[in-house]
């Protein structure tokens, strides 16, 4: 893996117990980042997703399970 690349896991790790870190809302994508983790809904995961993969260790993304 290169430097930066982000990891998109498969499996499904995040629960309705995970919250947005920025609302509130269930959160379907987990960020870890070299200073700590972020969690957000789908709709703050849009808005921020693409600035954060530069520095992103891992990605969790299940916003394919919003129904």
């Amino acid at each position: 893996m290169m430097e930066n690349e982000t990891q998109v896991a498969l499996e499904r790790t995040l629960t309705a117990l995970d919250r947005c870190d920025a609302c509130g809302a269930q959160a379907y994508v987990h960020v870890r980042m070299p200073y700590g983790e972020l969690y957000f809904c789908g709709h703050h995961a849009s808005q921020h997703l693409d600035n954060l993969k530069a520095t992103a260790l891992k990605i969790i993304d299940e916003r394919d399970a919003i129904g």
